[in-house]
């Protein structure tokens, strides 16, 4: 998988190529499925809800240019393979997941897996998480019609923020705040589960 998905396709961090070396991948979809976790496509993981490919995964990684000084924010914990990811590479990880049943399970499995500096929650991600901000940086996983004004106000200035941005046609948007504002940078086209809003 590092090989010919990512390495291959311009993932270039070293850190993170070791890091999706070391993740076990098929702990984070159901047991009918570990046979492709390591393919190059998502999968389902219950709920209406997908794990995302793993050169997805590394490119978002990548994009946030991941210290391990670092306290990250995840949007959308689904399986909590992207959390496992960045608990490599970064200082901390709080993660938050909207549907119940995939964040109880995601919990379960990061600390069968031993990562301590993994926060869960359940709850709505376009909230955020303000009581433990401001974070380095911000993984959204999940594809909001805009980028949610909590998230941008819970950024550290410095800090990055990577997330899938549109409802048919989605980019990956990558947001650098400073002082004086935020510069936005479109990549590529993705396709993402929509972020879900609390109440509806």
């Amino acid at each position: 998988m590092v090989e010919t998905q990512l390495r291959a396709r311009l993932i270039t961090h070293a850190g993170v190529l070791d890091a999706m070396g070391r993740v076990p991948r098929h702990r984070f979809v159901p047991g009918s499925l570990q046979a492709l976790a390591y393919d190059d496509t998502p999968l389902p993981i219950g709920d209406g809800q997908t794990i995302s490919q793993p050169y997805i995964v590394a490119y978002m990684t990548q994009a946030i240019e991941p210290s391990r000084s670092d306290r990250v924010l995840e949007i959308g914990t689904g399986s909590g393979y992207q959390a496992a990811v960045l608990a490599e590479l970064v200082k901390e990880v709080y993660t938050i997941e909207i549907v119940p049943t995939l964040a109880r399970r995601a919990a379960t499995v990061l600390r069968d897996l031993g990562y301590r500096n993994v926060h869960t929650r359940e709850g709505d991600g376009y909230a955020g998480w303000p009581d433990a901000a401001p974070f380095d940086k911000i993984v959204v996983t999940a594809a909001p019609d805009e980028i949610p004004r909590a998230l941008v106000d819970q950024l550290a200035v410095g800090g990055v923020m990577v997330a899938p941005v549109g409802r048919d046609l989605q980019v990956m948007t990558i947001l650098h705040k400073a002082r004086d504002g935020v510069v936005k940078r479109e990549t590529i086209p993705v396709r993402f589960v929509p972020m879900i809003k609390k109440g509806k």
